[in-house]
């Protein structure tokens, strides 16, 4: 379990952490609406970077102890794993992928 957070969730966290305050180019006529949309995307990256870091901060935390204690975990932290694992796809999804770049103009074989 500590592999599988360290390979996707703490990179995920990176990235959308990275690219919180990201804004795609669409903007609408009114001002204040365009403001509003942005407060609640930011704020819903913001919350689902918290629950990604709590997740990962109590999986990765109990399965460290596990292993230096020598217990086994509770299975609620199956559990979290999973729901962690789920929580940062979510974010590699939404937030890792870039916009389109736009098309790069052919080239005209022909002088100018």
């Amino acid at each position: 379990m500590i592999v599988g957070v360290v390979l996707l969730p703490l990179p995920a966290l990176l990235l959308g952490a990275r690219r919180l305050g990201h804004r795609s180019g669409r903007a609408s006529l009114d001002d204040r609406a365009d403001r509003v949309e942005l407060v609640l995307v930011v704020l819903g990256r913001l919350a689902g970077l918290l629950l990604l870091f709590v997740l990962s901060g109590i999986t990765l935390l109990s399965c460290v102890g596990g292993l230096v204690k020598d217990l086994t975990v509770p299975s609620l932290v199956y559990v979290f794993f999973v729901a962690d694992l789920l929580v940062a796809s979510l974010v590699v999804l939404t937030v890792g992928r870039r916009g389109q770049r736009p098309a790069r103009r052919s080239r005209n074989p022909a002088r100018r």
